[in-house]
């Protein structure tokens, strides 16, 4: 059996029965014999990763492929089929399980079929033709062979179990005055038109507009597929220089506004202590009609424990901006203990890429030189497509460098 990285393949099968949506990866075709593999583009090899037994491995999938035939078997099952909620739970762990299963069955039918050409170059029997037709069989096999492994340890490292969930996307403008403000604004439209690319639907909760345009704060929820596991890499600090609006003298001005990412989460996640809340109300104002105007429809939240406050006033009801200050304080304090949890590992390794402090400084975007600048990827991107809504080539380094970051955690682990 040819040696194949080691990977923790229950992780996986975890994060699958916690509902965690992944990618679903295909198997490569499969090839007739003696027939030369079309061509396909090659995975980067990631060397820091230490080949393991192969008997490690091979235990590793075929625990997943027991599993696979178990959440087969159970989805057969009357009484599960008759539980929606159950059955939508054990179909989504299915899929996300059916790819690398697949390609293990592959990986396997490679090995036989490298065998089989191995023992046709030993017949050949002078045949140079036939010979060079098995040779080149191995050799296209073997590249297969060495992507599937590839694709296969990149399936089975651990998930983010939050990579699912919806989120409330809070701005807030930072140092720079009135610039601070309008940067903020531009940082929520830069969101609003990358969401609408792909297909999410973005609500504003709760907004605290600035004297002159933008946002002292605003609070967005973000519904979609996958949208935590795209914009948690969002979460930091956005620091801008640029010739602000507000400046007479054309000097250029450093101005900064923080991004805080949140899952969202419901009651069951975070419990919340009635004594451990103030609720008042107040008169919206603003657009809506003469309802929010007269009548007291805005919330005015203070968990005191915390101390954290939130005013909602969104909505056109007192009870629906209730429910939206609740909302909003429940991701908060999600946020306060993913925070502790994420300390306290970091405290045993080194910090990650994208660890989403608020005081982190991610990104500075440079209006002069027309260019963003990632701190933690090393990378710059062209401004105009960028704050027009173009970050998915920034978010997608972030999520390579995290899979880097989790290889060589595996090499450690298995180097001890």
């Amino acid at each position: 059996v040819a040696p194949i990285h080691a990977v923790d393949d229950m992780a996986m099968c975890t994060s699958a029965m916690m509902g965690v949506a992944h990618q679903p990866l295909r198997s490569a075709p499969r090839t007739s014999r003696f027939t030369p593999a079309p061509a396909r583009p090659r995975l980067t090899r990631f060397t820091t990763v230490a080949m393991a037994a192969p008997d490690f491995l091979i235990k590793k999938l075929e625990s997943s492929e027991r599993t696979h035939k178990e959440l087969t078997f159970r989805l057969a099952d009357p009484d599960v089929a008759s539980d929606a909620k159950e059955f939508q739970k054990l179909s989504k762990a299915l899929g996300e399980l059916t790819g690398v299963v697949d390609m293990y069955a592959r990986y396997k039918e490679c090995q036989v079929e490298e065998a089989d050409a191995r023992e046709m170059v030993k017949d050949a029997a002078g045949d140079a033709e036939m010979e060079a037709m098995a040779k080149e069989e191995i050799a296209a096999l073997k590249g297969e062979m060495e992507e599937l492994e590839d694709k296969m340890t990149i399936a089975l490292l651990p998930k983010d179990p939050l990579d699912d969930k919806n989120i409330m996307l809070e701005i807030r403008a930072g140092t720079g005055g009135d610039e601070a403000g309008i940067w903020a604004g531009d940082l929520w439209r830069m969101y609003q038109r990358y969401a609408q690319s792909k297909g999410w639907s973005a609500t504003i909760l709760s907004s605290n507009t600035a004297d002159f345009g933008g946002y002292k704060e605003i609070v967005v929820e973000i519904n979609g597929d996958g949208v935590y596991s795209e914009l948690k890499w969002e979460a930091g600090v956005h620091r801008v220089q640029r010739v602000p609006a507000t400046e007479s003298q054309g000097r250029v001005q450093t101005s900064t506004a923080t991004v805080a990412v949140m899952p969202e989460v419901d009651e069951v996640e975070v419990k919340i202590d009635d004594k451990d809340i103030e609720i008042s109300t107040a008169r919206s104002g603003g657009a809506g009609g003469q309802n929010v105007n007269k009548v007291e429809t805005a919330i005015d939240l203070l968990h005191k424990p915390t101390g954290i406050r939130v005013f909602c006033t969104e909505e056109r009801t007192q009870l629906k901006n209730r429910i939206r200050a609740f909302q909003i304080l429940r991701a908060k304090l999600f946020e306060i203990q993913l925070e502790e949890q994420q300390q306290e590992i970091a405290g045993r390794r080194k910090a990650q890429v994208g660890s989403g402090a608020r005081s982190e400084k991610i990104r500075t975007y440079n209006w002069k030189d027309s260019r963003v600048s990632d701190h933690r990827l090393g990378q710059n991107f062209p401004l105009d497509n960028f704050i027009g809504g173009d970050i998915g080539p920034a978010i997608g380094g972030c999520q390579a460098m995290e899979q880097q970051e989790k290889l060589e955690e595996l090499n450690a682990e298995m180097t001890v």
